[in-house]
């Protein structure tokens, strides 16, 4: 298949990525939506909305982030033949990619009259990114996120809250970041007129896996243009964790059309058996929820299974359609991070290196590290989604003995 086209191919008016994709909600939603795609396709590509955004990240969230050589951690794997690089996106403004996102978000409800933004959050991570928007904008924030998520993020939830966002618990299931979809899909159902929905991934309804994409995509194309003007080439692998997927299709999108191998990185939390682990893509099937088709892990009734995860932002039963679709024409390879490979992971970017890495990132990490430590060669680049600082209380909880 020739990539040279493809972001302006994919998705097509629908929605669609291949098979994977669409919109798949109720009446008085779709035309909410459309809407929002009128408005994305109508807007979002003047010049106005661009050179504003492009000032918002320049001025405001501090792009570009930097490339960065892991010297002493790759020397400390195998025989340091390969060498690897870090996408510095914990160096965005509030410390993680959410915001390259959110603020094009924000931008869009200004430009179209809304005066609410609504959406979920797992790690808290989108939501704080989300509450920053909404605060730069002046417009009302209602972040959702499962009371599980509540209790193990509490420094992002005070983020939030600092940033004036309502944050509303979604009790109800297994309180984790599946609820908060529900919830936050709920809440604007009853308040679509005044509100706009920002999801926080590559998931849902068109126009989001696109929106957020495009947005997501200036992560790739500084990456690319960075490393080749530092090395004269490009990396051989690029890796990155996929929950939803909205960091590793943001990565992916400048490399797309390249010979580099694109890795996408799953959790397998506690192992393969059902309801440990999160990895949709490497043992879901097809499915649709939350208003789109893609692959995801069911349960025997056919309905979103029980999932896990040690990252909070990576337990999502479902992945992204653009990743269901690039796994089914083989353009990126996804794997699996088990928790242990993770934290491994987390420490020893700490140790070596002085960074300390989100629990989501360490997957990408880890999974690099395996790559180098089986006599691999050559440069990988690993998009370091987020940092660590959130999720500092749970490992000091759990792995204080590492200390």
């Amino acid at each position: 298949m020739n990539f040279t086209n493809y972001l302006r191919e994919f998705p097509d008016e629908k929605g669609f990525f291949g098979p994977y994709g669409g919109v798949f909600l109720p009446k008085e939603l779709e035309e909410a939506l459309e809407e929002v795609t009128d408005a994305y396709e109508r807007i979002a590509h003047t010049e106005s909305f661009i050179s504003e955004l492009r000032r918002i990240r320049r001025d405001f969230q501090g792009r570009p982030t930097p490339i960065y050589p892991c010297e002493r951690l790759s020397a400390s794997l195998g025989k340091g033949r390969t060498q690897i690089y870090l996408k510095r996106e914990d160096l965005n403004h509030m410390g993680a990619h959410k915001l390259n996102h959110c603020m094009g978000e924000g931008l869009l409800a200004k430009y179209m009259g809304k005066k609410k933004l609504i959406a979920e959050t797992g790690a808290g991570q989108h939501g704080v990114a989300l509450a920053t928007a909404a605060a730069y904008f002046q417009l009302e924030c209602e972040i959702h996120m499962g009371e599980v998520d509540i209790a193990k993020q509490a420094p992002n939830v005070s983020r939030m809250k600092l940033l004036g966002a309502k944050v509303v618990p979604a009790t109800h299931g297994l309180k984790t970041l599946k609820e908060a979809v529900d919830s936050a899909f709920s809440a604007y159902s009853k308040d679509y007129k005044d509100a706009l929905y920002c999801i926080g991934s590559t998931v849902g309804p068109h126009p989001f896996p696109k929106m957020v994409r495009d947005f997501q995509s200036v992560v790739g194309f500084e990456a690319r243009d960075q490393f080749e003007k530092r090395t004269g080439f490009l990396p051989d692998g690029v890796i990155a964790c996929v929950g939803g997927g909205s960091n590793a299709m943001g990565i992916f999108s400048g490399f797309l059309d390249t010979p580099v191998t694109l890795y996408g990185v799953e959790p397998l939390g506690k192992g393969p058996q059902p309801g440990d682990h999160a990895a949709s893509l490497t043992y879901g099937v097809d499915g649709t929820m939350h208003g789109f088709h893609s692959i995801m892990l069911q349960d025997a009734a056919g309905e979103p299974a029980p999932v896990y995860s040690i990252a909070s932002g990576l337990d999502y039963p479902s992945s992204g359609p653009e990743h269901a679709y690039l796994q089914s024409i083989g353009r990126v390879n996804y794997g699996a991070i088990d928790d242990e490979e993770a934290v491994e992971a987390f420490f020893a970017l700490s140790r070596l290196e002085g960074i300390i890495p989100a629990l989501e990132s360490s997957h990408a990490l880890a999974y690099a590290m395996k790559l180098a430590r089986e006599d691999g060669y050559g440069s990988l680049l690993v998009n370091l989604s987020g940092r660590g600082d959130k999720d500092l209380e749970y490992i000091l909880e759990r792995y204080g003995d590492r200390f």
